[in-house]
C-alpha cells in the first residue's frame, strides 16, 4: 500500500476497502520488519487502536481512511529515518574487543547491541576473557588479547574476574591463574589514567572538590607480579639476586622461629622511566599539575628509585615546558599526598605506583559518585591504549539476574570505555564520524543523567533533579533514545 494508492480511492472506491480488523492485520504482516522497533510499535498501537474504535463505534468509513493516509505518512517518515540509522558509520581499523564475566559481561552485550551495533558498522578482534574460556586455554587467551593490543593499537576490555580460593572451587578452575588485567598491563608496560564522570547533580563527598582528580597508576610490577612462599617451619628467608657478571647480593629477609609468609616483588628502572614519561605528558596535554608521592622514607630502595627517576625526567625532559605552562610538579610522601588530595580543590594527576593506585582510585570514584563512574584507559610508552572500566564484575547482581530478578547495575564505567575506544579509534584513523559518534554517546549518557534517570546507586546521590530510579535495560534504552535523537 502507498500514497498513490490511497488517493486513487474514490467514493466508490470505499466499497471495496477492506475492515478494519483486515486492514490492521494486514499491514501488521506485511510490515513487521518495522515492528522491531520500539518507538514505532507505541505510535502504530497509539493510531490503530483511536482509529479502530471511531471506525467501529461511529461506522465512518472517512476515519478509516484517514487512518491509512496516517498510517502511510507514519511509515514513509519512518523508512526515511531507518534508511538514516542504516547508513552506519565505517570502520578501517578493527578494535581489540576482550569480553569478560559475570554482570559486566551481560551488559557489555546489552551496551553492543542497544548503543554501537544499530550506529556503527564494528570491527572487533574477538577475545574471550571471561574466566571459563581463560580456564580451557591455559590463560594463552590473556596473552594473545594484549598483543592484539599492541598489534592494532586500541582495545576495550570488559570487568574480568582474578580468581580466589573461591573461585577456584566455583568454577571448577585447573589453577588460581593471576589478574588478566596485571597480564595485560605487564605485556604493554603502560600507565592507567583514571578520572571521575561527573554530573551536576551529583556533588563530591569531599565538598571542597571542585574539578575531577586523575589518577596515574603505574600498570607494571610490584605485589602484582610479586611472588610468595608460605614459610611452615621455622628457618631464614634470604633476597637473593646474582648478576650476569657473576657478582652475587644477598640480604636476609627474616629468621622466623615459627610459620609465616614470604613475599618478593619487583620493577624495573625502565618502566619505572616509561611510567614518568606518561605522566608528565599527560599532565602538558592536559594543563594540571602533577603531584607524585611514595614512601622513600621507609622503602629507602625501591620506592626511592621512583623518586630518583621521576626527578631526573623532569629535569631534563619537561621542566622548562611545565614552568611554560604555568604548571606545577611536586613529590611529597604518600600519608601527606592523601591529606593534601582531602584539602584540595581537585583539578591535578595524582601518580601512584601500582597498589597506591588500585586503592586510590576507588577511593576518589566513590567521593565523586560511584565505583561505577570513573573512566580507565591504559596508555603504553608507544602510544597503544586500552579502554576498561574501573570496577569489578557486579557479582552481587550477577546472582541475583541467574535467579531471575531484576537489576539496577550502572553500565557508565563500560559505556565510557567503549564510547573512548571508539573516539580513539577513530583520531588514529582519521575517521571523524567515529570521533564524534563516541562524543555523542557520551552526551546522550549525561542527557539521560541531567533527566534524573540514572540506576539505584546513582539515585540518592542526586541533588536538584527529580530522580527516577531503573533497572539496566531500562537506563540503556533511556541513553539510545537520546542518543538516536542526537544522531537524527
Amino acid at each position: 500500500m502507498n500514497i498513490s494508492t490511497l488517493c486513487a480511492c474514490s467514493s466508490d472506491g470505499f466499497q471495496t476497502m477492506p475492515s478494519t480488523s483486515d486492514f490492521v492485520l494486514s499491514t501488521f504482516a506485511s510490515c513487521t520488519d518495522l515492528f522491531s522497533d520500539r518507538k514505532f510499535k507505541e505510535v502504530f498501537f497509539k493510531i490503530t487502536g483511536y482509529a479502530t474504535k471511531t471506525c467501529i463505534v461511529k461506522e465512518k468509513r472517512e476515519n478509516m481512511f484517514l487512518f491509512k493516509i496516517l498510517f502511510v505518512i507514519l511509515q514513509a517518515n519512518y523508512q526515511k529515518n531507518k534508511r538514516k540509522l542504516m547508513e552506519k558509520i565505517q570502520m578501517t581499523t578493527p578494535l581489540v574487543e576482550m569480553d569478560g564475566d559475570e554482570m559486566t559481561r551481560i551488559l557489555w552485550k546489552m551496551i553492543k547491541d542497544e548503543l554501537i551495533l544499530p550506529f556503527v558498522d564494528l570491527k572487533t578482534e574477538y577475545y574471550d576473557l571471561g574466566l571459563p574460556y581463560r580456564d580451557q586455554t591455559n590463560d594463552q587467551v590473556t596473552i594473545d588479547s594484549a598483543e592484539a593490543a599492541k598489534k592494532y593499537g586500541v582495545a576495550v576490555k570488559c570487568a574480568t574476574i582474578t580468581p580466589n580460593a573461591q573461585r577456584m572451587d566455583e568454577y571448577k578452575l585447573h589453577k588460581m591463574w593471576k589478574s588478566p588485567n596485571g597480564t595485560i598491563r605487564s605485556i604493554m608496560d603502560g600507565t592507567v589514567f583514571r578520572a571521575p564522570i561527573t554530573i551536576p547533580s551529583i556533588h563530591p563527598c569531599v565538598k571542597n572538590w571542585e574539578k575531577p582528580i586523575t589518577i596515574a597508576r603505574h600498570a607494571y610490577g610490584d605485589v602484582y607480579k610479586s611472588v610468595e612462599i608460605r614459610a611452615d617451619e621455622p628457618g631464614v628467608a634470604k633476597l637473593v639476586f646474582e648478576g650476569k657478571s657473576g657478582k652475587k647480593q644477598e640480604v636476609e629477609i627474616h629468621n622466623f622461629d615459627g610459620a609465616g609468609v614470604i613475599q618478593g616483588m619487583h620493577n624495573t628502572d625502565k618502566s619505572i622511566r616509561s611510567f614518568a614519561h606518561s605522566c608528565f605528558k599527560f599532565a602538558i596535554d592536559t594543563k594540571q599539575d602533577l603531584w607524585f608521592a611514595t614512601k622513600d622514607t621507609i622503602s629507602k630502595t625501591y620506592d626511592a628509585q621512583f623518586r630518583k627517576i621521576f626527578e631526573e625526567v623532569y629535569e631534563s625532559d619537561y621542566k622548562e615546558k611545565f614552568a611554560e605552562l604555568g604548571i606545577e610538579y611536586f613529590y611529597t610522601l604518600i600519608d601527606d599526598a592523601v591529606a593534601r588530595v582531602i584539602r584540595s580543590k581537585g583539578g591535578f594527576i595524582w601518580a601512584c605506583k601500582n597498589y597506591d593506585g588500585d586503592v586510590m582510585s576507588d577511593m576518589l570514584s566513590t567521593a565523586f559518585g560511584s565505583l561505577a563512574m570513573m573512566t580507565s584507559v591504559l596508555v603504553s610508552p608507544d602510544g597503544k591504549y586500552e579502554y576498561e572500566a574501573a570496577h569489578g564484575t557486579v557479582t552481587r547482581h550477577y546472582y541475583r539476574y541467574l535467579k531471575g530478578e531484576d537489576t539496577s547495575t550502572n553500565p557508565m564505567a563500560t559505556i565510557f570505555a567503549w564510547s573512548g575506544a571508539l573516539r580513539k579509534r577513530g583520531e588514529l584513523d582519521g575517521n571523524k564520524a567515529l570521533q564524534q559518534f563516541g562524543d555523542q554517546l557520551e552526551a546522550a549518557c549525561f542527557d539521560t543523567l541531567n533527566d534524573g534517570i540514572a540506576t539505584k546507586d546513582l539515585v540518592n546521590l542526586m541533588e536538584g533533579v527529580e530522580a527516577k530510579a531503573v533497572n539496566s535495560a531500562g537506563f540503556i534504552a533511556a541513553i539510545r533514545e537520546r542518543l538516536e535523537k542526537r544522531l537524527a
